[in-house]
């Protein structure tokens, strides 16, 4: 095996909330091998800052606005890889007795539309080309190592995109195309300062590894599910949990 297999090569990449730091290590990692890196997101000043260190493409789209997603992929000649790492719009730290049905519901609907507009303005591409891989990222796992966090209805979020994966592996495949989810159980580097502290020490007390997962080591995975060497993987998590959540 010569890892030729790795190299991205000729293919297309488009990471939806590319200008995050997880959208970032996704993308550095693709650039590196070869790809052809788009990133797009809603805040011009960080994506150009970030397409500037990658030496890639961005352009401003709102990933929960149909008509954005569908023009923006509509650019394309061909489109290899798609990847939504874009904001939940999330509301943590209220007991769910406590939220409101909009604070609860946000997350849910948030991820399942920007998940779904995206993917399926992929798919159109891929399905053509019968080929293509699209990765989403956060997983599932056992919801009662979370509950401390209180994190309100983004975990249901993250049950109804793995739904959403499943079903469009089942869908894609016979096209060619791969849908994947990198499952994580949180990276710390990827966390605002000020909560880092912490959210770390919990994470590391879960894993029995005793680590945690990194940028690089989200990057590296991506890569792998991404490429060719990942060809074997769809309908699945990848988990990047270090063992925190145990499939």
């Amino acid at each position: 095996m010569t890892g030729r297999e790795l190299d991205l090569n000729g293919r297309v990449a488009v990471i939806y909330g590319g200008a995050g730091s997880i959208g970032g290590a996704i993308a550095a990692a693709f650039a590196q091998a070869g790809a052809e890196v788009h990133l797009a997101g809603r805040t011009e000043a960080t994506l150009r800052a970030r397409a500037g260190q990658l030496g890639a493409q961005y352009a401003v789209v709102d990933a929960l606005d149909e008509r954005a997603v569908d023009e923006h992929a509509a650019t394309f000649d061909r489109l290899d890889i798609s990847v939504n790492v874009t904001t939940d719009n999330d509301v943590q730290g209220t007991p769910m007795v406590e939220m409101s049905v909009q604070d609860y519901l946000s997350p849910v609907v948030s991820a399942v539309r920007s998940k779904f507009l995206t993917a399926r303005a992929a798919a159109r591409h891929m399905t053509r080309q019968k080929s293509g891989v699209i990765l989403f990222f956060g997983g599932t796992g056992d919801a009662s190592a979370h509950r401390e966090w209180r994190l309100g209805g983004l975990l249901a979020a993250f049950d109804a995109v793995e739904s959403m994966r499943r079903q469009l592996a089942v869908e894609l495949g016979p096209h060619g195309v791969r849908v994947v989810t990198l499952q994580t159980a949180g990276v710390p580097e990827s966390v605002p300062e000020d909560f880092r502290g912490q959210v770390e020490p919990d994470m590391l007390r879960r894993s029995p590894l005793a680590r945690v997962a990194t940028l690089e080591d989200v990057g590296r995975a991506a890569l792998f599910a991404a490429s060719d060497w990942g060809r074997t993987i769809t309908g699945a998590q990848v988990n990047i949990t270090c063992g925190s959540v145990l499939g």
